[in-house]
């Protein structure tokens, strides 16, 4: 049965995404196994490279998940030397999150390997299907992040 026909015709879009999602993720953690790492220990390195400082919350709200799974995942890292934690600087309550030098190199050693099998995985897609497809969930994570901020109350942010 081809996901077409379980989606039906007009397939939901959160179906199908959450099913590309599901692929891919599965897919993805192979290939990680090999280094050591999650998923969501790869995006955090990831996004600590990008943007050192990060509290748990601001993790956490990046990759979809709790705090408290965000802070356990972090603390594997952390036990591993890939991450360490420094007090935020005008937040008593939080801490930043710092990317060490092993946690940039195996996330720089991995991030070779995702690549490769995401281009495997995206084999028969022409260039400009490729394009289209990432323009699009760019904009509709853009658009859906904007929503998420404007539904949370005051106390949430």
């Amino acid at each position: 049965m081809s996901m077409s026909d379980k989606a039906g015709n007009d397939g939901v879009v959160t179906f199908l995404v959450r099913h590309v999602w599901l692929g891919m993720r599965a897919a993805i953690e192979g290939e990680l196994a090999a280094f050591g790492l999650t998923v969501p220990q790869f995006a955090t390195l990831m996004m600590l490279e990008s943007s050192p400082g990060m509290s748990i919350a601001e993790v956490a709200r990046a990759c979809g998940s709790t705090r408290q799974a965000a802070n356990e995942m972090v603390a594997g890292l952390q036990a591993h030397g890939f991450v360490v934690r420094s007090p935020h600087p005008t937040d008593r309550r939080a801490q930043q999150l710092h990317a060490t030098e092993a946690g940039l190199e195996v996330f720089h050693k991995a991030k070779p390997a995702v690549r490769r099998r995401e281009e495997e995985l995206e084999n028969g897609l022409s260039p400009e299907l490729r394009r289209a497809a990432r323009e699009w969930m760019i904009e509709l994570a853009s658009a859906c992040t904007v929503q998420e901020w404007e539904l949370r109350s005051p106390s949430e942010t």
